[in-house]
């Protein structure tokens, strides 16, 4: 994304926002490619089929289609996915199609309870085999030669020698005779017990800790933040992860509050009450005690009850608004570092710091800037004590999830920073209180607490020769220009990387790719979790884009467009944007598409919805400039997408909008099929679910039938006054009843949902994610964008 790259037109006039004036002829919105049609079409073809991972650079199911994967020696489409899984042989092909080459890797992703789970090797004190040379770890791509005792590794071609212990004769085929009997032979992903060598100081780590930071400031006990959080953690510290089939959770947790000073708890389970012990030098931070304060939660239970029970009557009283916030996260790494485990901070915060600390901030949201060359500076966060805190977590396997509840600006560029470098994640919730965004908060809490994550982690992407890993995207911090640091890594994150040419690639032996993550499980032991892939190559370009997968691609923009937008004005990141969407499907024109009539748009088929998605993109908040968006919403969607997989990225850029027929539901075994993203699919009598990953709504018609609304919120009506007396209850009971039918799977997360009818004022909130239509913003709708892009492909082949 550093502008228009060699081979590229330069910049096209106009930015989107002024993207096409009327078309010449009326096209028939049916007649233009439709992402529900493309997603209905691959799970009539492919869902409910098992996917083998046998074949070479074979493309996978859409993300949206229901399917089984047999691991039979390339990892699951669950773990990588790819932008194409058909390379182009040299690098001067690359640049003339454009098409960015990347995976989207997501190394914990959960697998449905059909697929197996990863097979664990343990080799003992010799540890894991690899290439001599290029360090690559024992896989299915290395080929064994000279009777079985040495093979050819298949990313350097070193030939190595086999280990006596690990030697076993070739049959007929020169395949080994125990292939199927080990998974580091047969299957694409598995796992190795890693030695002492990987350990920190060749010490066997301890099991991780966690720690509840709660704000106690006078807004968070006021709203009743705290008390919810505090008798939430009774019943949710008994769900701490725990490894299969184990009896309790090795985490050990512990708790501080603060505001302007902080207050550290020994909960040691001899203690018949909890003690409190107070810092004030939040400039020298330390933790005051060390026996007491991280406890296995089992034993300490009475103690912590009693603590959970006192936290809000102690700060009841309190007149204090100041927090700090940086000294907060110190507080959590020092204490990791005595305790030398690693572990997470699930920090529950309401304010900017503006109190004395290191680390205050000051007010920066400055509309002026929105649309300037300085508007950048509003994604970047401030410098200096955030980013070495990053460092320091990092190094100590600190990563920090951040709760946030603003009722204004907190500069969360700068404040989400340390979370979105450590593989935390970032909720927030605006002007928060518990009637209407208590359940939605608890939910995302427990999901947060109880999701599989593997802690201290470092990841490192071999490739086979001709091709390298030279960028990388994710909530991950970069030491070096290899390896990919994360305090924690959890089942929703994902890393995105980008794949160039630095020699020629062969069409006889494809590409091989190999993820390498090295991580502490939660019983403290250090694991390596391997996921290998194979590519095809070609020197005909129809290949590649046969290959290509448009999720993927997506997401790969979606993630460059956000970085670039810390370096260079929105104009510029959209023009680009643009200009890459016609280049691709232009060469694909030039080079593999049969003559036809210019006034023709020709797509590939693989990338016929794009178009669509990217238009989509450039709608989302942190590349529209305008001055109706909140600063830190816009922040919040960058960091978010940051880290995302394929999955996340295509629900929200392309959300689901559901028609129901209420009288059915309950009956309804699978979910109606959903409808374009567009304001013409809505009816006045109809009733409309719509979510996105983050959001959902419940529209419904002005024409609705009052029995309707009466039967759903018990309520005469949708009016304002109604609501405000009622909804609180009902929104929430709406969803619940619609959660319990079986069919009703939601992605990530618990919503906020807001119902309410055509009209209202959060109408217009609604509007802004039907995609196809116009934008509130003055983004053109996807009909205009297509036609604007064929005019720039049109120019380019003249």
């Amino acid at each position: 994304m550093a502008g228009p790259q060699q081979g590229m037109p330069g910049a096209f006039p106009g930015a989107p926002s002024t993207l096409a004036g009327p078309p010449q002829k009326k096209l028939d919105p049916d007649s233009i490619p439709s992402i529900t049609q493309v997603i209905e079409d691959d799970q009539v073809k492919r869902g409910g089929q098992v996917f083998s991972t046998n074949i070479r650079g074979q493309v996978p199911p859409l993300v949206t289609t229901d399917f089984t994967v047999q691991d039979q020696g390339n990892a699951s489409p669950r773990f990588i996915r790819c932008t194409t899984y058909t390379l182009p042989c040299t690098a001067d092909l690359a640049k003339q199609c454009q098409v960015p080459l990347a995976s989207i890797i997501k190394p914990f992703a959960s697998l449905p309870k059909n697929e197996n789970p990863l097979y664990v090797v343990n080799h003992g004190e010799t540890g894991p085999i690899r290439c001599n040379r290029c360090k690559a770890y024992m896989c299915p791509y290395m080929q064994f030669i000279d009777g079985g005792r040495r093979y050819q590794c298949g990313f350097c071609n070193c030939v190595n020698e086999v280990p006596v212990f690990f030697f076993q004769h070739l049959d007929h085929m020169g395949r080994r005779v125990d292939f199927y009997e080990r998974p580091e032979l047969s299957l694409g992903s598995y796992e190795f017990v890693a030695t002492l060598d990987y350990c920190k100081n060749n010490k066997p780590p301890n099991p991780p800790g966690y720690i509840f930071m709660i704000d106690v400031s006078y807004n968070n006990i006021k709203s009743g933040l705290v008390k919810l959080i505090c008798n939430e953690l009774k019943t949710l510290l008994e769900k701490l992860p725990r490894e299969e089939g184990a009896e309790s959770s090795p985490v050990k947790v512990g708790f501080v509050t603060y505001n302007k000073v902080l207050h550290f708890y020994n909960v040691k389970s001899a203690l018949a009450q909890p003690q409190m012990m107070v810092v004030s030098d939040t400039a020298e931070m330390f933790v005051p005690l060390l026996d007491g304060f991280l406890v296995n939660y089992q034993d300490s239970r009475a103690v912590i009850y009693n603590l959970l029970d006192q936290i809000p009557d102690m700060f009841a009283d309190t007149n204090e608004s100041e927090t700090v916030f940086a000294p907060v996260i110190q507080a959590g790494v020092e204490a990791f570092k005595a305790a030398e485990c690693s572990g997470k901070l699930f920090i529950f915060h309401s304010s900017m710091p503006t109190a004395e600390a290191p680390g205050k901030l000051k007010n920066r949201d400055d509309k002026k800037l929105v649309n300037t060359e300085k508007e950048k500076t509003l994604f970047q966060p401030q410098k200096g004590v955030y980013e070495q805190l990053s460092k320091d977590c990092v190094a100590q396997g600190c990563c920090v999830d951040l709760f946030i509840f603003p009722s204004q600006y907190v500069d969360l560029a700068t404040m989400a920073d340390v979370p979105s470098h450590t593989g935390g994640s970032i909720y927030k919730y605006n002007n928060f209180q518990v009637e209407t965004d208590g359940e939605h908060f608890l939910r995302d809490l427990r999901k947060d607490v109880q999701k599989s994550v593997g802690f201290d982690a470092i990841m490192r992407v071999r490739t086979s020769t001709g091709f390298r890993a030279t960028d990388f995207f994710g909530a991950v911090h970069m030491n070096n220009t290899t390896d990919i640091e994360m305090a924690a890594v959890d089942c929703d994150k994902a890393v995105t990387v980008e794949l160039k040419h630095d020699d020629t690639l062969s069409e006889e032996t494809g590409a091989h790719m190999q993820c390498a993550l090295l991580y502490t499980t939660l019983s403290g032991q250090r694991r390596l979790r391997i996921h290998n892939l194979s590519l095809n190559c070609s020197s005909q370009l129809l290949e590649l884009y046969k290959s290509c997968e448009t999720d993927s691609l997506v997401n790969f923009f979606a993630k460059s467009a956000y970085r670039a937008i810390l370096n260079q004005p929105l104009k510029n990141v959209r023009e680009i944007l643009v200009n890459q969407t016609a280049h691709m499907l232009a060469c694909y024109r030039k080079n593999c598409a049969s003559p036809s009539a210019a006034s023709q748009l020709i797509l590939p088929d693989a990338m016929k919805v794009f178009p669509v998605y990217m238009n989509s993109l450039m709608k989302t908040a942190p590349l529209l400039g305008s001055t109706e968006l909140s600063t830190d919403d816009r922040a919040h969607q960058r960091l978010s997408v940051t880290a995302m997989g394929v999955e996340d990225t295509q629900l929200l850029l392309y959300p689901r909008l559901i028609p129901l027929v209420w009288d059915e539901l309950s009956t309804l075994e699978a979910l109606p099929a959903p409808v374009r993203c567009s304001e013409e699919r809505l009816t006045d009598s109809g009733m409309f679910l719509l979510e996105n990953g983050h959001s959902m709504f419940l529209w419904l018609g002005q024409g609705c039938p009052p029995d309707l609304i009466q039967s759903i919120f018990n309520l005469p009506s949708l009016s304002v006054q109604a609501f405000q007396e009622k909804s609180s209850l009902h929104e929430i009971w709406v969803l619940n009843d619609l959660r319990k039918a079986s069919f009703f799977q939601l992605s990530n997360q618990f919503y906020h949902t807001c119902p309410f009818m055509q009209k209202d004022k959060p109408e217009m909130l609604f509007r802004q994610f039907l995609v196809e239509d116009k934008g509130l913003h003055g983004s053109s709708s996807y009909m205009d964008f297509l036609c604007y892009v064929h005019r720039e492909i049109r120019q380019l082949l003249t």
